[in-house]
């Protein structure tokens, strides 16, 4: 398994991240997912990559895949006057623990979500809900888009040393995405 960016937490147990670094194989599981759900987290607002503010990448990646937004933090009120709004609002702890309840609805009250994709936290943070939900959690998958390790997901990015893989990985998971089966 790769190093963790921050190693924290990372004796996971008998169960670690895949690690997948292929946007057509990223782009297939969040497909064949019947309820997918897109949780932003607040490093969105403070990076960018490509000239563009993360928050623009995520809004790309859910208009591509037709993925509902959970926005925590103060995501919501930069979304808004990017003129997208999310489909929820919980902080990352209460989403998480939603997350858990087999019998919870989602964020559209349509049925609970098979696949949350987690993008814009700290390593810190975004381990030890994954290592919530993978212990708590048996119904769903969990993926990551940070450019870093998250060894508690059941599918994560390789620790990109380079923005411009990173970059390139997001462009052609959106290409993907578009894409009609």
């Amino acid at each position: 398994m790769e190093t963790p960016f921050h190693r924290v937490n990372v004796l996971t147990g008998v169960k670690s991240a895949i690690i997948l670094d292929n946007a057509a194989e990223y782009a297939a599981l969040i497909k064949q997912a019947k309820r997918p759900l897109l949780v932003l987290g607040p490093k969105l607002l403070e990076e960018s990559l490509g000239g563009k503010l993360l928050l623009e990448w995520a809004l790309e990646i859910a208009r591509a895949g037709g993925l509902p937004i959970c926005a925590t933090a103060h995501v919501k009120g930069k979304m808004v006057s990017m003129g997208a709004t999310p489909d929820s609002e919980y902080d990352a702890v209460e989403i998480v623990n939603h997350l858990k309840d087999p019998s919870w609805q989602g964020v559209k009250k349509e049925g609970g979500h098979d696949l949350v994709l987690f993008f814009g936290f700290r390593t810190d943070l975004g381990n030890q809900s994954l290592s919530v939900l993978k212990h708590f959690a048996p119904h769903l998958r969990t993926m990551t888009l940070c450019k870093y390790v998250f060894p508690n997901a059941d599918y994560s990015l390789p620790n990109f040393r380079k923005d411009e893989d990173w970059q390139g990985f997001l462009e052609e998971l959106i290409s993907r995405l578009k894409e009609k089966d």
